[in-house]
């Protein structure tokens, strides 16, 4: 008789703060077999830092752990061939186990689908495999709690931007933004925040650090030292407030 599939699972597991995982994230995850996590070299890793404590000793875990992150490379490597190279191959690891009937759990800090890493595998195996995806608290909407800032009111639409966007792009986009939350900041720092000054909107702007984790910084934005930031930060731009 054929071997039935294990299941592909993404499970996201919030933004930071252990607390913040859902109660089926947490049941799936103990059931799983397989949990597989995405790691830099020589790092333990934020998701998995998240849901250490849950684990049983009997599942076997699996790093995937990324050939590069934000380090230049020489030619004629190019960064995006290396990262879907490594997809391509994680993709494979997995298909192993799944092959064999386990389900394998990705965990994902914040949203598997949003700017989560689980997205490349999910392309890559959910056609092949019954998946499943467990959303989870996504790191924009845990920088608004900490930060005390309203996003939206009323019938005001949300601008999720990236801070890669070259300037004009991102200048454009933000000038037609009622709300804005600006994500992958790194060393893109000093261009948003010159294109949020251009705007007039840099005293509305709003800057948090690694939000919900033990070690989130709030911070005037004005104060953000140039090449400090690190990748896990955000600018929230709320809403005008409205007095309902």
């Amino acid at each position: 008789m054929m071997q039935q599939p294990g299941r592909l699972i993404g499970l996201g597991v919030g933004p930071g703060d252990p607390e913040l995982i859902t109660v089926k994230a947490l049941r799936l995850l103990r059931e799983s077999p397989v949990v597989a996590y995405f790691v830099a070299k020589g790092k333990k890793g934020n998701a998995f830092g998240i849901i250490e404590a849950h684990l049983q000793t009997a599942q076997t875990l699996l790093p995937l752990v990324y050939p590069v992150t934000t380090e230049a490379l020489p030619a004629p490597l190019s960064y995006e061939q290396v990262i879907s190279d490594f997809y391509d191959a994680a993709g494979e690891e997995l298909a192993a186990h799944l092959d064999a009937g386990r389900d394998v759990a990705v965990i994902c800090e914040g949203d598997p689908f949003f700017y989560g890493s689980y997205m490349y595998l999910h392309d890559r195996l959910a056609e092949r495999y019954e998946a499943e995806v467990v959303p989870g608290v996504c790191s924009m909407l845990g920088g608004a709690s900490v930060l005390g800032a309203p996003l939206v009111y009323r019938n005001q639409s949300l601008s999720v931007l990236s801070g890669v966007l070259p300037h004009e792009d991102l200048k454009r986009r933000l000038a037609d933004a009622d709300a804005a939350v600006i994500m992958k900041l790194g060393r893109n720092l000093p261009k948003v925040r010159q294109v949020l000054e251009e705007l007039g909107l840099a005293g509305r702007a709003l800057y948090v650090e690694r939000a919900t984790m033990a070690n989130q910084k709030i911070v005037p934005l004005a104060e953000v030292e140039p090449m400090s930031s690190p990748y896990f930060s955000l600018i929230i731009v709320p809403g005008e407030r409205w007095q309902g």
